[in-house]
């Protein structure tokens, strides 16, 4: 049974980026100048992570943003001496009660990855999206499963609040992997934002292994600037237990 250890799982950064551009346009959640669609901002994003088995890792991502387009560059590189440089774009798209995001991504290395993901409703909506890769090595930084489909949901019905539950499977190699993801974004403040995501996963690891474990990230941003920290069991199904730290700014 193939088994990928450096799978990519693109419906996570799809989603990301969908959850962006919703938030840009809600004036309640984004607490954002209305006419920053027209604007070409850029968010620069520095990583650190810790392994339980020593091999750690650092990541630095460039994205560049104007209206619905979005690109980015970036370089993973850890201990024991992987490496991958990356470059990809997104673009979103807003039918009123379906909003979309398309993105595609390659690595060094020969990876090449697609993904689409939408919601479907008004404040109250539906998650529906898929990926695929062509099964070239690549380092997860969505860490969830690719090749994967997601569905779920979500509201933002509720004042300054923004909650979502949905589940990534993956749906190709037959890994049985999946991760299930909750997720709370709150405003309480125009220049401040809370995200906490709660996940847990379960499925076939590198070693051929059944395992489960969580994941628990809190992100804080204020104004121009972000932190977050998270703690990953069995991060991308691999032995290692990671401890991530993130800064960056939007400028």
């Amino acid at each position: 049974m193939p088994i990928m250890k450096f799978a990519v799982s693109k419906l996570g950064l799809a989603f990301a980026a969908l959850t962006a551009s919703m938030a840009v346009q809600s004036a309640e959640l984004a607490g954002t100048p209305n006419d920053s669609a027209e604007k070409t901002e850029f968010k620069l994003t520095a990583s650190t992570y810790q392994s339980s088995v020593d091999n750690n890792a650092t990541d630095f991502n460039l994205r560049i943003s104007h209206g619905e387009h979005t690109g980015w560059i970036g370089r993973y590189a850890d201990a024991n001496g992987f490496t991958q440089e990356r470059i990809g774009y997104d673009n979103r798209q807003d039918f009123g009660w379906v909003r979309l995001v398309s993105t595609v991504e390659f690595g060094s290395g020969g990876y090449k990855g697609v993904a689409a993901a939408s919601e479907i409703g008004g404040d109250t909506y539906a998650m529906l999206g898929i990926d695929r890769t062509n099964l070239q090595g690549f380092y997860n930084l969505g860490f969830d499963p690719s090749d994967a489909l997601m569905i779920g949901a979500g509201t933002r019905a509720l004042t300054n609040t923004e909650l979502s539950l949905f589940q990534v499977r993956e749906n190709r190699l037959d890994t049985q992997r999946r991760a299930t993801h909750l997720v709370w974004r709150y405003k309480p403040m125009q220049s401040q934002r809370i995200t906490v995501d709660a996940s847990r996963k379960s499925g076939i690891d590198d070693d051929g292994l059944f395992v489960s474990g969580y994941a628990l990230s809190a992100t804080y941003d204020y104004g121009q600037y972000f932190v977050r920290l998270a703690r990953d069991h069995y991060a991308n199904f691999s032995a290692s237990h990671l401890t991530r730290f993130s800064v960056g700014m939007r400028f």
